[in-house]
């Protein structure tokens, strides 16, 4: 992903965060966070972290937490180097009876990078929604580009 550098361009851009989309499908906390620069500022949600230590130990307790994670990032915005991106992601939690409750994120991210590449700064602010495994999109086989997302939930 780093080798992706800013001044961006609509294609770069458009490549940035699909190579982002990837990495973080991965659930790798140590691969992810290799495209942060070693001082990285994070807020998610009300959740501040700074290094990428922290964001290391963020990931996995999230990853821990959110079963069957799969997202999709597009492209908001771009200038000079820094993009804004929606995304959505699905989740489920498991209840204490077995049962599994899924949940879809909706968000928008806003990064800043580094002349390198490296993301320096990503602030994200997203919602949960609960949902039943009918209403869920990214379900096994579904590829995340490719799913039509109607204009109800844009």
């Amino acid at each position: 992903m780093a080798d992706i550098k800013p001044p961006f361009t609509a294609e770069s851009a458009l490549k940035k965060v699909k190579a982002a989309q990837n990495l973080w499908n991965s659930k790798d906390p140590q691969r992810v966070a290799q495209a942060y620069t070693p001082d990285t500022i994070w807020r998610n949600r009300n959740e501040f972290m700074c290094g990428r230590e922290e964001v290391i130990e963020f990931l996995t307790k999230k990853w821990q937490k959110e079963n069957g994670y799969k997202l999709r990032k597009d492209l908001f915005a771009f200038m000079d180097n820094r993009i804004a991106v929606q995304f959505f992601y699905e989740w489920y939690e498991e209840k204490e009876n077995g049962e599994k409750q899924w949940y879809r994120t909706y968000g928008l991210e806003d990064w800043t990078f580094e002349s390198s590449g490296l993301m320096k700064k990503r602030q994200m602010s997203g919602n949960d929604v609960t949902i039943t495994e009918q209403e869920r999109w990214f379900k096994e086989g579904v590829d995340v580009d490719q799913l039509q997302i109607s204009d109800k939930h844009l």
